[in-house]
């Protein structure tokens, strides 16, 4: 038996504004979504397949000090794929960590861009190769522990 990660679902705290970032950061399509004030939800995807879904059901911001979800990654196939996202990234004023793409490690070339969303939520956009030209962070963990 083999497991694959089907969708993601995550709480936020305001479905308009974090619909709006994901789509704009990821170019998530909108599959579907319902704006019934007790069930509020966004599907989002890409050709009518499912990757994530955004629950508005929690308040506050994302409890990085309790047992839950670290990070939520995304490989992208290039760093020029990075790139852009970052300048998204950058442009929405979200929170950017390492001030821009920073390789998984040292002597790493793998690596990525690592942020939050709107509540607070840890993301990564890496690619397999290409970040080896920076310095690897020296705070965090290594690989994805750079929060």
């Amino acid at each position: 038996m083999s497991f694959q990660t089907g969708h993601i679902g995550l709480n936020v705290s305001d479905l308009d504004r974090s619909r709006d970032f994901y789509v704009k950061v990821f170019g998530f399509e909108i599959v579907n979504e319902s704006d019934r004030e007790d069930r509020r939800f966004a599907l989002l995807g890409f050709d009518g397949a499912l990757v994530l879904t955004l629950w508005q059901q929690s308040e506050g911001r994302f409890a990085t000090g309790l047992p839950g979800l670290h990070h939520l990654s995304f490989q992208v196939p290039d760093i020029e794929a990075v790139r852009r996202a970052e300048s998204v990234v950058r442009e929405l004023g979200a929170t950017l960590h390492h001030d821009g793409v920073v390789p998984h490690g040292e002597g790493a070339s793998s690596g990525g861009i690592f942020f939050e969303d709107p509540d607070g939520i840890r993301l990564e956009i890496s690619a397999p190769n290409g970040a080896g030209d920076r310095p690897a962070p020296t705070t965090g963990a290594p690989t994805c522990g750079f929060f």
